[in-house]
């Protein structure tokens, strides 16, 4: 009987309250899921957590020296993974980008070559940029990995000490210039000796996070890796 009324109450909930698809806007999913088992599927899912050697980890050759490197969907206009991150960026979405951070806590979690990371380290945005957008989606998807996976996030273990222009139109060098020397480490002792596991929602050139990488590396005795929601496909 109990069974019934809950069933009859979520009913009545669902049809005063109707939760969409954020991928298809189908309306047959549960409240707890931002995706429906189609959209699901459609992931472009790289695998690149399974693999050692991969583009992510290529990208960073000769600029950082990371343990592990990983993206978790592939990234092209006009597409899906494109709406949902409109969706996390520009509409406040950090729900969704908890709930993809766990698909990624989980995957990350699988493949066991992330297992000595110790902790995450959200790129952090300049504080003027994070209070006009409301949060900082790097960190909204470390709690969802967090969930997944267990390691704590250290959203404080770095910080930004200045603004920087927008990247969009710049090359790679001037995107490198232009964010050489933005990041401090405030803690460095609680770093000290630490695997961490850096977590941005694109990587492009990889230049933001080779200047974060670089601050962080510059503690004695920590190890870095970094795993990003996604990577620029083409």
């Amino acid at each position: 009987m109990l069974r019934f009324l809950k069933d009859v109450s979520d009913a009545l909930l669902h049809l005063a309250y109707p939760h969409h698809c954020a991928g298809c806007g189908n309306d047959s999913l549960a409240a707890s899921q931002w995706l429906c088992l189609r959209c699901q599927a459609l992931l472009p899912h790289t695998g690149f957590e399974r693999h050692r050697v991969n583009p992510v980890d290529r990208l960073f050759w000769g600029r950082l020296p990371l343990l592990e490197a990983t993206a978790q969907f592939y990234f092209t206009k006009e597409s899906m993974i494109q709406s949902l991150m409109h969706r996390i960026k520009y509409d406040g979405a950090q729900d969704l980008a908890r709930y993809l951070g766990g698909i990624m806590g989980a995957r990350l979690a699988a493949a066991g070559r992330f297992a000595p990371v110790d902790a995450l380290v959200p790129l952090p945005l300049h504080p003027s940029r994070e209070r006009a957008r409301g949060f900082n989606q790097a960190t909204a998807l470390c709690q969802g990995i967090e969930t997944a996976w267990g390691r704590p996030v250290w959203s404080d273990a770095v910080q930004r000490a200045s603004a920087t222009d927008t990247q969009t139109r710049k090359s790679r060098i001037e995107r490198w210039q232009n964010m050489e020397g933005r990041f401090l480490v405030s803690d460095p002792d609680r770093l000290r000796g630490k695997h961490l596991l850096l977590i941005d929602d694109v990587v492009t050139t990889g230049a933001t996070l080779e200047a974060c990488g670089r601050a962080l590396l510059a503690v004695p005795g920590v190890s870095l890796s970094i795993a990003t929601l996604c990577i620029a496909a083409g």
